[in-house]
């Protein structure tokens, strides 16, 4: 861990000399300000000017700064390095209201960490404050903090800086962050309903094989004296006995291998540029949600897009941001296309209508937003546009999914209980005609 050396003013005004350990000078200087220093200067050991004359320098033990915990030898383990989306959103409108309403930028950043509760949010957020106050602009603090703040926000920003409306540009941002986020909602809500649906039919039917056919197989086999079972039911004994030995070795280590197989499989298509566009693609084309995954790749396209441009990014790099930001290989791909052709001054309807993911409307309205000059604002409309269709698509989607939904389960919890039913009858048949055997 770097030393660094310190000259500070206490709460008395007081000079105070010592040294202090931290990962960086920023941190080293929050963490003085967190013990109630004012530092004046912070030099890392062996680099810059020594301590003043007339102070007591410290060269071999380091003074404890009181209320500045040292990390010496502190091992942090899957340290968290990334805020939620929901409360950098807050930060941001928080950010901007503090802005408009008159508060200078270094004071609006030191209002902010005070209150923020995000370990993660409120290092950061120091940390800007002291880039900031040592001379960076907003914008390059930013770019400090990549895991946090991505392309769009950071280019947002700097625009916002360079034409001095960044109060304006902060107030976009946070809409456009608020709106993006209400769509993810509601996709996610969509795609949650089925899959909590599904996993507990596949508890239900693994609880069912297990357990409870087992029991009756063998009712049957003391009951029936081996006579021939239908057909349903051995399918379902079948079945049954599969289930039953997966957990127990060494099937058990077959299918946990088999399970990791699969997810390292899946990892390394997901990770190959030719594997990732064919998911992708597949995730178009999946009956009922590949059309609600395409209108919200289309808005979050549509809104980033014209979010950048009407913030003043040049389209190129508007363009380049949409791109990393796209979340879809195919949409990405489209956007690559169409930042060649503006490279090219062609224009921008020619690549979208070709990549066959964007809709006849929308490539009608973004050549009118490009005749009319108008571009930046067609885009938001199409984004608020695509936002009701994401609404629509998420009503009806859940409409329909309840009805497919209870006859699945309904299929599989009655096959069951049919094919373990037959054989019953037939033993409850035998027992009431004890000498029709003879």
């Amino acid at each position: 861990m770097p030393r660094f050396n310190y000259v500070a003013l206490d709460q008395r005004g007081q000079e105070s000399v010592g040294v202090i350990e931290a990962s960086n000078s920023n941190e080293a200087v929050g963490s003085l300000r967190q013990a109630g220093y004012f530092p004046t200067s912070v030099v890392e050991e062996g680099k810059g000017k020594a301590a003043p004359k007339g102070t007591k320098a410290v060269q071999k033990k380091a003074t404890r700064v009181p209320g500045v915990k040292g990390k010496k030898g502190a091992i942090v383990l899957f340290e968290k390095k990334t805020v939620k989306s929901k409360t950098l959103m807050i930060f941001t409108r928080q950010l901007a209201t503090l802005i408009d309403a008159g508060l200078p930028l270094l004071r609006s950043l030191t209002v902010l960490a005070k209150q923020e509760r995000d370990p993660v949010l409120h290092k950061t957020i120091h940390a800007l404050a002291d880039a900031v106050q040592g001379g960076s602009t907003f914008s390059e603090s930013m770019a400090q903090h990549p895991l946090i703040f991505n392309k769009l926000y950071i280019n947002m920003v700097k625009a916002g800086e360079l034409g001095g409306v960044l109060e304006l540009v902060l107030n976009r941002l946070a809409e456009f962050q608020e709106k993006a986020q209400k769509v993810k909602n509601k996709v996610v809500s969509a795609m949650a309903y089925p899959v909590i649906v599904l996993i507990i039919a596949m508890l239900i039917m693994v609880f069912l094989m297990a357990f409870i056919v087992p029991k009756f197989e063998a009712i049957f086999n003391d009951m029936l004296d081996g006579a021939q079972l239908p057909a349903i039911t051995r399918f379902v004994i079948a079945i049954s006995d599969i289930v039953k030995n997966m957990f127990i070795p060494p099937y058990l280590w077959i299918t946990v291998g088999a399970v990791f197989a699969v997810v390292i499989g899946i990892k390394m298509v997901s990770g190959s540029v030719g594997g990732r566009k064919f998911m992708d693609r597949v995730k178009l084309s999946i009956p009922l949600f590949g059309d609600l995954l395409r209108k919200g790749a289309i808005s979050r396209f549509s809104r980033t897009l014209g979010t950048l441009v009407t913030s003043g990014v040049p389209i190129l790099q508007a363009l380049n941001i949409t791109r990393d930001t796209a979340g879809n290989v195919v949409i990405a791909d489209a956007v690559s296309k169409v930042h060649d052709a503006v490279k090219e001054g062609e224009s921008i309807v020619q690549p979208l209508e070709a990549s066959g993911v964007f809709p006849p409307m929308v490539i009608s309205m973004v050549d009118v937003g490009e005749e009319t000059g108008q571009l930046p604002e067609m885009l938001l409309k199409i984004a608020e546009v695509y936002d009701d269709e994401v609404d629509n698509a998420v009503e009806g989607l859940t409409s329909l999914l309840e009805p497919i939904m209870i006859v699945l389960l309904a299929l599989i919890v009655g096959t069951i209980v049919i094919a373990l039913f037959m054989p019953l009858i037939s033993i409850i048949q035998k027992m009431g005609n004890p000498g029709g055997s003879n």
